[in-house]
């Protein structure tokens, strides 16, 4: 079983919560194991988040993109990044 993820995602603002930028994390239930709330390393362009994983509610997980990271990406809602996740 791996213990990376690796996935090229987008920051959205999804219609499950319009008012949230995120980006969702594929395959990310079977990764973890569950569906629920799981804390994990990550980083998105290389910079590190903290933060727990949040079930979607569509099956997988999300990360949440704050302004403040947005502006340290300097990226914006559409916009593509790198994503590594550890377990």
């Amino acid at each position: 079983m791996a213990d990376n993820l690796n996935f090229t995602g987008t920051i959205i603002n999804p219609e499950w919560m319009p008012s949230w930028s995120v980006i969702e994390v594929p395959g990310s239930k079977d990764f973890f194991g569950t569906g629920k709330s799981v804390k994990a390393n990550a980083t998105v362009d290389g910079i590190a988040v903290t933060s727990a994983l949040m079930p979607s509610g569509q099956g997988d997980h999300f990360i949440s993109v704050s302004a403040a990271l947005r502006k340290k990406l300097k990226k914006g809602v559409g916009d593509e990044v790198q994503v590594h996740v550890e377990r």
